[in-house]
């Protein structure tokens, strides 16, 4: 394996108007070791035969079906040869130096096994998607400084909770100690799973600032079907990933802030989104048996004492 060889893996299904800005950031990347692996959901728009035709270098997985984004990710993970493994979305253009920068975070942080990059909106350069994401003690994920402008304010290269699976990079060794993206969670929340099963055996997640990718939020994704797996995979999060010992200390704030979410919902019950919102719930409640027959492997693995755990949650609410 040459050293610092990349595998980037780029889900899709149906986006042949992203795909030739996203892959020819790819092939103006200054870092000369990596390979492109597009991992394809079953498209039906032409994805294909525009990558067959147009960009023959890169690799392409036709998995025939909708796997989602988690399916689609881990299929390219196993096809992957690298010694790191990038998550691009489709709908991103990544900055010439972004595969270089990641290299050099990984290389300065031996301890971290992922390294999240400095996401910018697509048509507002100067505003944020994601500086890293974090976590709060009630349960609720987010994107450090969304919709915030950046005056400099992430330009710290610092340890953050987790990285958006938008353009989150994973060191193979971590990989094949946790394993693969969660498939139960098909869409959302995948990556703050990863991250919990990767801080909970001791990896860290570092925020490289000089990483830069510009993503279409929400061009791939959001509306209804994204209200329906946030509700759902919150849950399911909390259920399979969130410790004991923080459980019993803040389950108050957990169970407030899922009562916020599902009070919200109804009040807004005539919009398609806050209906899909309270599904997502009711099926994550449902699946309570199946999050915690994977808990108990998760828990098992943890190195780390509370006084870290605390460190690394976020406490505001």
């Amino acid at each position: 394996m040459i050293d610092d060889f990349v595998s980037v893996v780029i889900p899709n299904w149906n986006g042949a108007h992203h795909l030739p800005t996203c892959l020819e950031s790819l092939r103006g990347q200054t870092h000369p070791h990596f390979e492109t692996i597009v991992s394809d959901n079953g498209s039906s728009d032409g994805s294909l035969e525009l990558l067959k035709g147009k960009y023959p270098w890169a690799r392409v997985l036709a998995l025939g079906e909708n796997r989602g984004f988690a399916g689609a990710c881990n299929a390219g993970i196993r096809a992957a040869q690298g010694e790191f493994i990038a998550l691009l979305n489709n709908d991103t253009e990544a900055d010439p130096r972004w595969l270089e920068e990641v290299v050099a975070a990984f290389r300065r942080h031996p301890e971290a096994g992922i390294v999240a990059s400095k996401m910018l909106l697509f048509d507002r350069r100067d505003t944020f998607h994601t500086a890293g994401d974090f976590y709060r003690i009630d349960g609720i994920p987010g994107n450090r400084g969304v919709w915030e402008k950046d005056t400099g304010q992430y330009d710290r290269e610092e340890y953050v909770f987790s990285a958006c699976g938008g353009s989150a990079a994973y060191r193979r060794a971590m990989l094949d100690q946790i394993g693969l993206l969660d498939e139960d969670f098909f869409y959302s929340c995948e990556d703050v799973d990863l991250a919990w099963r990767a801080q909970l055996a001791g990896w860290r997640c570092v925020y490289a600032p000089r990483a830069v990718v510009y993503h279409k939020l929400s061009a791939t994704g959001g509306g209804a079907t994204a209200s329906f797996y946030d509700g759902r995979n919150f849950i399911y999060l909390l259920v399979k990933d969130y410790p004991g010992d923080l459980w019993r200390s803040y389950w108050r704030a957990i169970l407030r802030a899922q009562l916020r979410i599902a009070g919200e919902a109804l009040r807004a019950w005539r919009g398609k989104e806050a209906r899909a919102r309270l599904r997502g719930q009711l099926t994550g409640i449902c699946h309570i048996p199946k999050m915690l027959a994977k808990r108990r492997s998760v828990q098992r693995s943890r190195t780390v004492d509370r006084a870290y755990l605390e460190q690394i949650l976020e406490h505001t609410q």
